[in-house]
């Protein structure tokens, strides 16, 4: 799991037919990495999140056959960066 912040949606018009309507955003960890989540918790542009990736974030979504690797599995309510 990783900590990491919501910087922006990503709207994709045309996606492969395992994304079907799944919400996807851009984090950034605290390394300044950029990455594209799965976001099946709706967490807002700003906001800090916890992330899993590889093969458990496809259980993490609700359908278990979206292809991804980065799911956000839930929005902190308090989180200071150091």
């Amino acid at each position: 799991m990783d900590i990491m912040r919501v910087t922006d949606e990503l709207v994709c018009t045309r996606r492969a037919p395992g994304f079907r309507h799944t919400s996807l955003r851009v984090l950034e960890n605290q390394r300044g990495g950029v990455f594209v989540a799965t976001d099946p918790v709706g967490a807002p542009v700003g906001k800090w999140v916890f992330t899993t990736s590889g093969s458990a974030a496809r259980m993490a979504m609700p359908d278990k056959k979206t292809i991804t690797d980065l799911t956000i599995c839930g929005i902190i309510d308090q989180w200071e960066e150091n």
